[in-house]
Parts: structure tokens; sequence; C-alpha cells
């Protein structure tokens, strides 16, 4: 019984995977192909990659794509590990899960709402729509999603490690350096390279507070994608694939250096 319900397991869950990842791969497929459109693939060429990167506009959208998402994952990780440990330590159970649902507001709340929220936001202050505005709107949806990666850490740690390092003499700043970010520092990885992920990837948010002269990956593919089928289009998508895998993959990395770390700590 158990070997057949752990076939059928298998099986949803390639059917899964292959509903997911397949719309994505005939993408990039398609990215390669000399010929103008999707109908029929003619030959191998690397000429649509070619047409991006000789495309100066193109780069300069690539790389305010990444350096928004970058310094985005950067603010929300500092903000959302220092709010989780604040939001730990409240010892009142009411106040506490009044903290976590307006924290959650951002997650669950559609990215339509949010991204029109924003804009009448900085039209009202002043703000003016471009980088700073894009950058601000990042953070604010991506320090949520800091803040669950890092709670269930927190929660995991035990009180009597905290406990042992201030009978040990240690001020709240050598507890907070040596002890509870260690710990938990696995949260704060995930919450970095999820946020970041969320940046890369994120249309909805992004469309509504760009100005004229800034745009992101995201929002320069839903415009080409207007005018028409191109398979620059593709090549560009797939390049933001990549970016996404490489984030992913230095998640693993980096979070599979960091356990044996913690394992010393909660030893020592």
């Amino acid at each position: 019984m158990r070997g057949r319900t752990s076939i059928g397991a298998r099986i949803y869950l390639a059917a899964a995977l292959i509903v997911l990842y397949a719309p994505i791969f005939y993408l990039i497929v398609f990215s390669f192909n000399s010929g103008g459109t999707m109908n029929h693939f003619e030959s191998f060429t690397l000429e649509h990659y070619g047409a991006v990167f000789e495309d100066t506009r193109l780069i300069v959208i690539l790389l305010n794509t990444v350096l928004v998402a970058l310094l985005s994952a950067f603010i929300a990780t500092i903000i959302g590990t220092f709010g989780a440990i604040g939001i730990a330590g409240i010892r009142n159970k009411s106040l506490r899960k009044t903290m976590l649902s307006l924290n959650n507001v951002l997650i669950v709340s559609p990215d339509v709402v949010i991204g029109a929220s924003f804009l009448l936001l900085f039209t009202a202050i002043g703000v003016q729509l471009g980088f700073a505005s894009v950058l601000i709107s990042h953070v604010a949806f991506s320090v949520p999603i800091v803040v669950l990666m890092v709670l269930p850490k927190l929660y995991e740690m035990k009180a009597s490690l905290i406990d042992a390092a201030r009978d040990l003499g240690a001020t709240r700043r050598d507890v907070l350096t040596r002890v509870v970010l260690p710990m938990v520092r696995p949260g704060i990885f995930a919450g970095f390279f999820l946020a970041l992920t969320y940046s890369l990837d994120d249309f909805a948010v992004t469309f509504f507070v760009t100005g004229n002269g800034f745009s992101t990956l995201s929002v320069e593919i839903y415009s080409m994608a207007r005018t028409g089928i191109s398979l620059t289009v593709n090549a560009i998508s797939g390049l933001l694939f990549v970016i996404t895998l490489a984030a992913v993959g230095g998640y693993y990395l980096i979070t599979g250096r960091v356990r044996p770390a913690e394992t010393e700590v909660a030893r020592s």
C-alpha cells in the first residue's frame, strides 16, 4: 500500500513539475530559434541573445532590475530580521498575534491593490516615480517575507542559550551578535534570497510605481510583448530565469555551509 502511495505521489509531483516548467522551457528553447516565430524551430542560433546584449537600453534595464532586487532584499532582510526578533520578544500573546496579522497583510493582499496604494501614496507626498519609488515598494512587500522566514528559527531556538550567555556576562549586543543571529542565520539567508526572487519576478507593483525614465525587466517584457511576439522577449525571459535559478542555487549553497556553523554554536 505504501509503495502504491509513493508511486502515486511521484507521478503527481512529476505532472505538477511538467505543468509548471514546460511553458518556461518551451519559451527558452525557442529563444535559440533562427526563425522569427514560435511556430516552427528552424535551426540553433544565438542572434536573439546577441540582440539583447547589443541593446544598451536593455542592458541598463537588466542592471536596474538586479540592483533594485539586491538593494531591496538587503534592506528588507535587515528590517525583517529585527522585526521578527521584536515580534518573538513580545510576551503578550494577543499583541503578538496582532503584529503577525499586520505583518501578513502585504502577503495576502493582491499585488494590484498594493501597487495602486503605493502609487496614491507617492503621488500624495510628492515622491517622484522612478528608482526610489520602486525600491521602497519592493522593500515594503519583502519585509513580511523575511519576518516569516526568520520567526520559525527564533521559535526553535532554546531560551536556555540566551540565559546561559547572560549568566556568563554577555551584554545585549553580545547575545544578539553571538547567539541569536548565528542561530537564525539560515532563516535570514532564506528571507534574503526569497525577497530577491520576489523582487526579480514582480510585475504588478512595479508597473504602478515605475516612472517614464526607469523600468525593470518585467515591465519591459510586458511592453515588448504587447507590440507583438518577438524572440528577443524569449531571450530576455530566459536570462531572467537563469538569474532566478542562480539566486535559488546560491541560497542552497550558502545554507548548506551555514548549518554546520549553526550546529557548532548550539554545541558551544
